[in-house]
């Protein structure tokens, strides 16, 4: 993805240029232990900053083709889960999650109705 910047080159406003870089949560917390109570990630960009004992996450409603990023700096791992219970993450069942671990991030496309791809971070 081209930076804000060089998009702006092109005669895109700042504001313009931002929203198809993506929207950045850069406070989220963790919560909730299974897919049904975990905090619901609203952003393309997302920092998880806290981070309880066995706390996780979900992928926002999205469509064909669309990117989220989530970078864990909390105390814990966090689990990552689809956006819906009939969806699948690589090769996990459907409405798994995955394990998120301390300082690592992951970024995500949806390929499908019902299927992400994910990629992590060393």
């Amino acid at each position: 993805m081209a930076l804000a910047a060089d998009i702006m080159k092109g005669g895109t406003s700042a504001g313009q240029a931002q929203a198809i870089n993506g929207q950045v949560s850069p406070t989220v917390t963790a919560a909730g232990t299974v897919i049904g109570d975990a905090f619901d990630l609203i952003a393309s960009i997302n920092v998880i900053t806290t981070a309880g004992a066995s706390s996780g996450v979900q992928l926002p409603s999205a469509m064909i083709g669309d990117q989220v990023e989530i970078l864990n700096l909390g105390a814990n791992t966090v689990t990552v889960y689809p956006d819906s219970t009939s969806n699948r993450i690589n090769q996990l069942t459907a409405g798994t999650g995955f394990a998120l671990g301390i300082n690592t991030a992951v970024k995500l496309r949806k390929f499908s109705s019902t299927r992400w791809m994910a990629w992590l971070s060393a």
